[in-house]
């Protein structure tokens, strides 16, 4: 749940943004740990991963596009369509039929979202835009940022997926 920065409706995107990180981490913990029956526990990271890297694409970078951010933005997306690749090769798996190749698969995506959400985004981009936004500012990209996420998870946009793997999103010039 994200963090009330000043006021309850003062959500804060960088916070919510981390939140979903960790989210995504703690659901790639689960099916490593877990045995049997895991196709629920995938969907939700394939629905929550997909949903993260829409309004990541759509809203967010967007929205904080500037020239002290513009190559760490372009990077991110291309991380994104890498991502998004392995993901597409996931779903079109049986978990239980193909475990190997499936918790190869884990592997690498845990791998590629640990560099792009922690190392990049959260060790890197974030530091940029809190001095760059204020916190009215990372308010208003919050709840932005939390309405077409909350409303993309109730579509499956996970399906969506196997479709955005040509190509990396289109960003805006600095």
């Amino acid at each position: 749940m994200p963090r009330a920065n000043k006021a309850p409706d003062m959500l804060d995107v960088l916070q919510i943004l981390r939140d979903q990180h960790t989210d995504v981490d703690t659901l790639i913990e689960k099916l490593e740990k877990g045995r049997g029956d895991r196709q629920p526990i995938f969907d939700e990271l394939a629905d929550k991963l997909a949903a993260h890297a829409t309004v990541e694409e759509q809203i967010f970078y967007p929205s904080v596009m500037h020239a002290k951010t513009a190559e760490l933005l372009q990077e991110s997306v291309e991380e994104h369509l890498s991502i998004k690749r392995v993901l597409a090769d996931m779903l079109a798996l049986d978990i239980e039929e193909n475990d190997d190749e499936f918790d190869a698969k884990l592997s690498v995506l845990k791998e590629q979202l640990t560099h792009h959400a922690h190392e990049e985004e959260e060790g890197e981009l974030f530091p940029i835009l809190e001095k760059l936004l204020d916190a009215e500012e990372r308010a208003g990209l919050g709840n932005e940022v939390l309405a077409m996420f909350e409303e993309l998870l109730e579509k499956h946009p996970r399906d969506q997926v196997p479709n955005e793997i040509a190509e990396a999103a289109p960003l805006p010039a600095p």
